[in-house]
């Protein structure tokens, strides 16, 4: 396929400025489209997420006993490398999945878990309690989502649950200023 020869950059000079006006490649790749026949990418989309909706109980229950069995290997061995990783990546895998599978206020606990995994200086002197309630609201967050009268409760203990781990992680951390400033970070959690 031959490369179409691009027209000319035009120039206007005003008294005391000038308008450069680059050529636009993308007008030769523009197809008009009957208005019959228009495709809708984000009701597409929508549309195959409710098809599947019915599986995101089940996919969020694999997802909180993997958080499970990662905490089950720290209790037991402590936070060995691959032991510190998977629960880190499966209270990931919960912050990023959570508000997809309709469990936002789970997401928020999880980035929660996931900020003291990766701030604080050793894990071993984190409170076990810290991380066990953090697991625990996840944990309840999803056996009782369908409650409609536990959402302001699942979303209090999420954020109580953040400042715990904020005043924890600023403590520890007083001094290494490399970690306070990602630490100040506002969050990105959806439902935050």
């Amino acid at each position: 396929m031959a490369k179409q020869k691009l027209p000319p950059v035009t120039v206007e000079t005003f008294a005391e400025y000038q308008v450069i006006t680059p050529p636009n490649p993308l007008r030769s790749a523009i197809r008009r489209v009957d208005e019959r026949d228009m495709d809708d990418p984000v009701a597409r989309a929508e549309q195959a997420l409710a098809e599947i909706s019915g599986e995101f109980k089940s996919w969020m229950a694999e997802e909180c006993e993997r958080l499970s069995a990662a905490h089950a290997a720290i209790l037991r061995d402590g936070f060995s490398g691959p032991a510190r990783e998977e629960l880190f990546r499966a209270a990931h895998d919960i912050k990023g999945g959570a508000a997809t599978f309709g469990y936002a206020t789970a997401g928020v606990a999880a980035e929660s878990l996931c900020r003291i995994i990766e701030h604080a200086p050793d894990l071993e002197k984190v409170p076990a309690e810290l991380i066990t309630h953090h697991i625990n609201a996840i944990h309840a967050i999803f056996r009782e989502q369908a409650r409609i009268d536990m959402m302001g409760t699942a979303d209090a203990l999420s954020k109580r649950l953040r400042s715990v781990a904020d005043e924890y992680l600023l403590h520890v951390n007083r001094d290494r200023p490399e970690h306070l400033d990602a630490l100040m970070t506002p969050s990105i959690v959806p439902g935050d």
